[in-house]
């Protein structure tokens, strides 16, 4: 199947060289070619994007900005493109999926489109996973059943709500398996293409994306309060002000994480319902 491509790059030598390397990639398919970061976010918002090559640095609106103009929920996966490797970090705190120093060679292009691939065949197989869920639920809500009905259900992966949630973490280090109960996690924090696991004092690292870990949490036990952050919300201790309409989280154990606007106003109610 085609992945279809955006790609941003206000020099014109640096885009024909990536799209050189794209056009060797049998399934890209490059459906936009952008100039400047507004153009960008123009193609962005008006066509079906599976994969966005962004320059960190355009004069109008920088690869962050496009981000932060698109909306980061509604962005494709990104591979960011810089001259400056300073970049790097800020690009895996916007939880890209990779990055490419300038000049790119086209090993490590091939590299990071492998990377994009893979996770883009994980994403659509997993979301195939649950559409097909959603429909065997309805199919089996809408039947006349017997009380065999729950049991396909289960046998189907289809449980009630209270049963779907993960209960323990596998978490994989220095040659060891080993599993953490999720009431006892005080929170998560996005990392690159891993989610940090704090436990207390401990810190564990999962390769997974912070919105699988999110699906797989009790959302009457676990909050988003930032892109990069979910909190056991038992853990909470109080709310602090902080500004433009931003708020500190303060956890039992004094750990201090900051609350978005995006999500201010739903962690209140929740919080309002428990008290």
């Amino acid at each position: 199947m085609p992945i279809r491509v955006l790609l941003a790059d206000d020099e014109p030598l640096a885009r024909r060289r990536l799209l050189r390397f794209l056009r060797a990639e049998t399934d890209a398919d490059v459906v936009a070619e952008c100039g400047s970061g507004t153009e960008a976010v123009r193609m962005l918002r008006t066509e079906p994007i599976d994969l966005a090559l962004l320059d960190v640095q355009m004069p109008d609106l920088d690869g962050f900005g496009v981000i932060a103009e698109v909306g980061a929920d509604r962005m494709p996966p990104v591979i960011f493109v810089t001259a400056y490797d300073a970049y790097a970090l800020r690009a895996f705190e916007v939880h890209a999926l990779d990055y490419l120093l300038k000049p790119v060679t086209a090993d490590r292009f091939r590299e990071a489109f492998t990377r994009a691939r893979d996770h883009l065949d994980r994403a659509s197989t997993a979301s195939m996973g649950r559409r097909l869920k959603a429909m065997l639920a309805t199919v089996l809500a809408n039947e006349e059943v017997d009380g065999g009905g729950a049991a396909a259900a289960a046998a189907a992966g289809v449980l009630p709500e209270r049963q779907r949630y993960a209960d323990r973490l596998t978490i994989k280090a220095n040659g060891r398996v080993f599993f953490v109960r999720v009431n006892e996690v005080d929170w998560f924090e996005a990392h690159g293409n891993y989610v940090r696991v704090h436990v207390g004092t401990t810190t564990h690292l999962i390769r997974e994306a912070l919105s699988v870990v999110e699906a797989s949490l009790t959302p009457d036990r676990f909050a988003r309060i930032h892109r990069s952050t979910i909190v056991n919300i038992d853990r909470i201790k109080e709310l602090q002000p902080w500004f433009a309409g931003d708020y500190i989280v303060l956890l039992k154990d004094g750990t201090q994480l900051k609350l978005s606007r995006t999500y201010r106003d739903q962690l209140q109610v929740r919080l309002h319902a428990l008290s």
